[in-house]
């Protein structure tokens, strides 16, 4: 069985919102894009994932930083306050 990854104090789901987000990608256009990397994503669990209610597998957060054209530390970090 696949590990999953525990958001406690990291906020993996707000990170992966904010990057999304910066790059301007849907939710369900994320999920399809999953899909190219074989991993099979709905959009609800996206949302789950980004709320911090779902645990994420680590082949998803391997994908969503490929997809995202992001870096592991962008998604793990801790933010204390994201406001400017």
């Amino acid at each position: 069985m696949e590990q999953k990854i525990k958001q406690d104090k990291i906020c993996i789901g707000r990170n992966i919102r904010r990057i999304r987000k910066e790059k301007k990608i849907g939710q369900t256009e994320l999920a399809a894009l999953l899909q190219l990397e074989d991993v099979t994503m709905t959009r609800e669990a996206l949302v789950k994932i980004e709320r911090g209610i779902q645990h994420i597998r680590v082949s998803q957060l391997r994908a969503i930083k490929n997809v995202l054209g992001t870096t592991y530390e962008e998604l793990l970090e801790e933010k204390k306050d994201s406001r400017k």
